[in-house]
């Protein structure tokens, strides 16, 4: 068995050795479709085993050592780019990314992917509580509300400390993110919408009717009561409890 090498601490690296999970994974991107883009492919726990899909794959390192080593190991048709995801050039073609995500730059890799072109399909393995966030699990937050109407957020299982080395303080969360066939939001509206969600977020108020009149004057009071009886939404609910069609109704409101 091959020895799995140490991770660079400041690259927060944690490497999957959980074959359950390896075979979770590659199972769910095995029923997508498209050239594979992973992130931080490491040592290859995840890159060797998605090879046998028989799909393009190039794997983003950001250790320069580790790419050398990968990239001596794989298949000719799998290529590895020294590079920083962060600041890598994703193509604007249909691919799907997949990775295991450094836990200190969790959100950064994923607000990176959310503005990224082009991925049709996202399977990520993060930080347990980043993933029922995201996912909506308990409420939704401000971050998965502004993203909602063009990305569906899933929640897959949870992924013990133990599963990585060297083993992280908590628990990881396997979720996948799917972009919209039919956004719920013209793209073009994107900016105003996220602006709008944000300030409903961040508004003062016992229940959503107050937060809503005080965030957006736009929206009468009026249109805000029939709004929220026609959804059977009770006064003291507050903004996560809302779906993404409902943030998408809320919006259109608007006038």
């Amino acid at each position: 068995m091959r020895t799995q090498r140490p991770g660079r601490h400041e690259l927060g690296q944690n490497f999957l050795i959980d074959q359950s999970v390896i075979d979770t994974i590659v199972g769910l991107v095995a029923r997508t479709d498209g050239p594979i883009i992973e992130i931080g492919p490491g040592d290859g726990a995840l890159t060797l085993p998605l090879q046998q899909l028989g799909r393009p794959l190039t794997g983003i390192e950001i250790d320069d050592r580790r790419a050398a080593r990968l990239a001596r190991r794989t298949r000719p048709s799998t290529v590895i780019v020294h590079a920083d995801f962060l600041r890598f050039s994703v193509p604007t073609a249909p691919h799907v990314l997949v990775g295991n995500l450094p836990f200190h730059a969790t959100t950064a890799m994923l607000r990176r992917i959310l503005h990224a072109p082009g991925w049709t399909e996202a399977v990520l393995l993060v930080q347990w509580e980043v993933a029922r966030r995201r996912a909506g699990v308990g409420g939704a937050t401000m971050m998965t509300a502004q993203w909602w109407p063009w990305f569906e957020f899933r929640l897959v299982r949870r992924v013990p400390a133990a599963a990585f080395r060297p083993r992280p303080g908590v628990d990881g969360g396997l979720m996948t993110v799917s972009r919209r066939e039919r956004p719920l939001v013209d793209r073009r509206d994107q900016r105003r919408y996220q602006d709008f969600v944000q300030r409903v977020f961040t508004g003062r108020g016992r229940g959503l009717p107050d937060i809503l009149t005080a965030a957006a004057p736009e929206l009468s009071r009026q249109r805000i009561r029939r709004w929220t009886r026609q959804h059977r939404i009770p006064p003291t609910a507050l903004p996560k409890s809302l779906t993404a069609d409902q943030w998408a109704e809320l919006f259109r409101l608007r006038p």
